[in-house]
């Protein structure tokens, strides 16, 4: 049996390609909750706009829960795995920084699923968005501060 982590099995032999949508999830270390702090959360999603900004995905919907997020993207210029080194590598950065410290952010590794076209992408949007529903942190997803979608 492999003593990988199940993150780095998931996408053995998989290539990503530009035009595709996926669904990406990264975890915080050790599931630390530091995403309760919403300035802390704001610049996981300063690195989504980035990402956005710069060509390399167009962000479908997004969540950052406090101890992991999801993002549904169409990737665009780049593959995966640089896409989700660079948006983790710049915000850890960015969160040791605000927070004077150095220690390490994000669980090595990501989960990704590739959907097809043919799937309704609002329906995975919602249930990307409902994520703090379902776990209690609140009774209205307009309460919560660290969503969006595209469509809204």
């Amino acid at each position: 049996m492999s003593s990988k982590p199940k993150a780095h099995r998931l996408r053995t032999g998989r290539h990503s390609a530009s035009g595709r949508i996926y669904l990406l999830t990264a975890v915080t270390h050790e599931r630390q909750p530091i995403f309760n702090d919403l300035y802390v959360g704001r610049l996981v999603v300063n690195e989504f706009r980035r990402a956005h900004e710069a060509g390399s995905a167009t962000s479908i919907a997004w969540v950052v829960m406090p101890d992991h997020f999801h993002w549904l993207i169409e990737l665009q210029n780049g593959d995966l795995p640089k896409l989700m080194q660079t948006a983790k590598s710049r915000s850890a950065r960015a969160i040791n920084q605000q927070r004077g410290r150095h220690e390490t952010l994000w669980q090595k590794g990501y989960f990704d699923r590739a959907l097809r076209r043919e799937e309704d992408l609002k329906a995975a949007a919602r249930y990307i968005i409902a994520n703090p529903l379902r776990a209690g942190l609140v009774t209205r997803i307009g309460d919560y501060p660290l969503w969006d979608a595209m469509w809204l």
